[in-house]
């Protein structure tokens, strides 16, 4: 049987509000009522508005539709899923007004089976997992790197009880597992959506994003530090003292080296079964010649130590 994208014959999208649906079935009912309809296929397509309201207007009922058809399209043939008993559990009882010999077969594979005009039909109610969610978490590189347990306050979309999407507060203690990169997601059992009729609540993933930080910027697990250095540490070289997000080390900066020289810590980066490196990135920074003196140190540099830094150039 071909799967029914309920949403497209109602010319809706698939976040759209209640009163979205309402005013759309209300529409297409009166294009396609049979008794004003002059469209060839005007019972049918009622049918089908009719049908496809009946799923949507629901919020239980919208909920299990959008869960079992996350792998189809309209028009593809549809067969319940393998794990479709875990997912759902369907048993009897009144559960919907509408007159079931007017659905589809792809509706009574989803909510109920029987016969069709006058016969018996049951109708299903369902217990269904809830669906997952995700959201975004700012976390410091520092958290990453030694581990921690955090207290955030997110705001969580959720549907009320009339099927509309809203925006729901939620404080939630989360772990910061340590080495997490930027990008990976942090997996909340039970802290997703709320599951029907029992069934249980879905996750609630979420994606990490590192805070910005005023000395490192991470690249997966290697950590990048912008290090100044005087003209003469750079020219004779020599230890000097570095940040990491561990603590203080000491680098050895070699003769010669330019704005723009990388220099490896190994292993300093975010930890990880293969730790991360940091790379501390030169920049010479030039004292001002804002005294008599100084400026009298650079004009005898400029003597002693003839440079053109633009020969490559051609200038």
């Amino acid at each position: 049987m071909e799967f029914k994208d309920y949403y497209q014959i109602l010319g809706v999208p698939r976040e759209a509000t209640q009163d979205d649906i309402k005013r759309a079935y209300r529409k297409l009912a009166r294009k396609y009522h049979p008794d004003v309809s002059k469209e060839k296929d005007a019972e049918a397509r009622f049918k089908e508005v009719g049908e496809a309201y009946e799923v949507l207007k629901d919020p239980e009922k919208r909920t299990a539709y959008d869960q079992v058809g996350k792998q189809w399209k309209a028009g593809q043939e549809f067969h319940p899923p393998p794990d479709w008993s875990k997912e759902f559990d369907f048993r009897g009882g009144g559960y919907t007004e509408a007159d079931p010999g007017q659905f589809s077969d792809f509706f009574r594979s989803i909510f109920g089976h029987g016969g069709r005009g006058g016969e018996h039909f049951e109708h299903a109610t369902f217990r269904a997992r809830g669906s997952d969610q995700h959201a975004k978490i700012l976390v410091d590189l520092e958290d990453a790197y030694h581990g921690a347990t955090r207290t955030i306050t997110l705001t969580i979309p959720e549907l009320d009880a009339q099927g509309n999407i809203i925006g729901q507060p939620r404080t939630l203690n989360v772990k910061i597992p340590k080495g997490i990169m930027a990008g990976q997601r942090i997996r909340l059992a039970g802290q997703g959506g709320a599951g029907f009729g029992g069934g249980p609540n879905g996750d609630l993933y979420l994606e990490v994003e590192f805070q910005p930080n005023p000395l490192f910027r991470a690249e997966k697990h290697d950590i990048y530090l912008e290090l100044p250095v005087t003209p003469w540490e750079a020219a004779l070289g020599g230890a000097v003292v570095v940040p990491t997000l561990g603590g203080k080390v000491e680098l050895k900066i070699p003769p010669g080296s330019q704005t723009g020289t990388k220099l490896r810590l190994k292993g300093r980066g975010l930890p990880g079964k293969t730790p991360g490196d940091q790379y501390v990135v030169l920049r010479l920074v030039t004292p001002p010649a804002d005294t008599p003196e100084a400026k009298a140190l650079y004009r005898t540099m400029a003597e002693k130590l003839p440079l053109n830094p633009r020969e490559a150039l051609g200038v």
